[in-house]
């Protein structure tokens, strides 16, 4: 054992010594569906299907209606939720394509590895999308178990956008190996329940002890496929049935925590990865009241359907909207259950009196940043999610048409801000109204933040480099036989 091996385990001895026995291990499942829209979801707003078992547990929970991913895309999002960090600190931008030659270093620490600490069964099924090689897989970040899909389902030669030769077949892993190549769509339509099935499986096997397990939904990230449960079902055609079916999943999973009674002794958070693909119109969802989708820094990029349970913890029938975003569930994580922080630095803050309604609590960030691209800076938020600065970037619009039908896109354009653009989101939360000029103080102080994450983290924008970047971890790329 080394030294900072050491270290961590004597802070963990020690702050699991102070805590009470009833406090030191709840059991985590974390449901992470993939462009789910923020009214898409019963409670939210969501019209065209129903969503029965998410509606309860949002009875039985907390709904947050101001609960942010830290990147409106896929493998960036996945890396703040895991790590607590943005994750153009640790060198994940984007959404990694099939021959990407890097993905989550080994020096950082996930949920599942900070979760081992105190002794957790972990698990997960579904999407992983933070490398494909072997080094960077679940199972090799502290996951005990793993099945799913290594990237995105549209990553495979039969997408229509897909040019030839684009991408490898669509792979389906066990752990690190392959145990199929080339899902076929008979296949993908089979994917949220086998999800569902694992998920199920590994609560029933970790019953006896603390458990985490990450159930992290293809769907419905187009294309979109739905088994026969649910074909057919909704009113809004195959991306209501697509949802349909992740609820019915949801409602599995809480069956058999009230069958097993660990219901009491669970935690359940459920939100997506970032905001609608608009572009895909009839196979899309929707970002409720907020503007844009998925890929921009505005509001309908990153604003995300949330419902937290825990019983007698959290409490029920109620809404909460402070603003969190995904990394501050690391660190809120790591405080129940006693687990050490990573001795790194990641980004997220304990937000725990938040999640709780715990009177008087407020959210501890000075702010927080939003990249998107290339480690664009492409806004900064106050910390109490009142103010909104956009900074000058190139975003992505359907400039108010409708987006595609049948799984074809429509074309974006796009659109550039020249200068900053100041938003007062209680009042506004779909951005419509700049109120720079009368605000010249905010906008002053959100600048001055601006200029701080840009000396931390950089911002291609401004060409600037960050002191406090880590790099990926790097494979070799394999060599060409000669």
């Amino acid at each position: 054992m080394n030294k900072t091996q050491l270290r961590a385990l004597l802070a963990f001895t020690l702050v699991a010594a102070a805590l009470p026995a009833a406090a030191r291990h709840p059991n985590l499942i974390v449901i992470f569906t993939d462009d789910q829209g923020y009214g898409d979801v019963g409670v939210f707003g969501a019209k065209g299907f129903t969503t029965p078992n998410l509606d309860r547990l949002a009875a039985q929970g907390r709904i947050f209606t101001n609960f942010h991913v830290a990147q409106p895309v896929c493998s960036a999002s996945r890396a703040a939720l895991l790590t607590g960090c943005y994750s153009n600190r640790i060198g994940i931008h984007g959404a990694l394509g099939p021959n990407a030659r890097h993905g989550i270093d080994a020096g950082e620490v996930t949920l599942a590895e900070l979760l081992k600490q105190p002794g957790y069964a972990t698990g997960m099924a579904g999407k992983w999308h933070l490398g494909r090689p072997e080094p960077f897989l679940p199972v090799h970040h502290g996951f005990d178990e793993y099945y799913g899909l290594p990237y995105s389902n549209d990553m495979w030669p039969f997408h229509p956008e897909a040019k030839a030769g684009t991408y490898p077949p669509l792979p389906l892993l066990e752990n690190d190996l392959q145990v199929k190549d080339g899902l076929n769509p008979e296949d993908q339509e089979q994917l949220t329940t086998n999800y569902t099935e694992r998920a199920v499986a590994f609560i029933r096997r970790n019953r006896d002890r603390p458990f985490f397990f990450y159930l992290a939904h293809s769907m419905p990230h187009v294309p979109l496929h739905v088994s026969s449960k649910f074909r057919g079902k909704s009113e809004l055609g195959l991306y209501g049935d697509v949802i349909m079916e992740i609820d019915w999943s949801v409602g599995e999973v809480m069956r058999t925590l009230d069958e097993l009674n660990l219901t009491a002794d669970t935690f359940i958070i459920f939100t997506s990865d970032n905001g609608p693909w608009l572009s895909y119109g009839t196979h899309a969802g929707s970002a409720g009241p907020f503007r844009e989708g998925k890929g921009t820094a505005w509001e309908g990029g990153t604003r995300v359907p949330c419902i937290m349970r825990w019983p007698a913890k959290i409490p029920a029938g109620t809404t909460c909207n402070d603003m969190i975003v995904t990394i501050d569930l690391l660190p809120t994580i790591a405080h129940l259950t006693g687990a050490p922080l990573p001795m790194h630095p990641i980004d997220g803050l304990d937000v725990w009196p938040i999640i709780s309604g715990a009177p008087g609590a407020k959210n501890p960030h000075e702010g927080y940043a939003w990249y998107y691209e290339n480690n664009q800076l492409q806004a900064v938020s106050s910390g109490d999610g009142q103010w909104k600065l956009q900074l000058p970037h190139t975003y992505r619009t359907l400039g108010g048409r409708p987006g595609g039908r049948d799984g074809i896109p429509a074309r974006y354009e796009q659109r550039t801000l020249a200068g900053p653009q100041l938003f007062d989101l209680q009042h506004d939360s779909g951005e419509t109204t700049d109120v720079a000029a009368a605000h010249p103080e905010v906008v002053a102080l959100l600048l001055d933040f601006a200029e701080k994450m840009r000396a931390d983290l950089g911002d291609s924008l401004t060409k600037r480099e960050g002191k406090g970047v880590r790099p990926p971890g790097l494979v070799p790329a394999p060599k060409s036989k000669s």
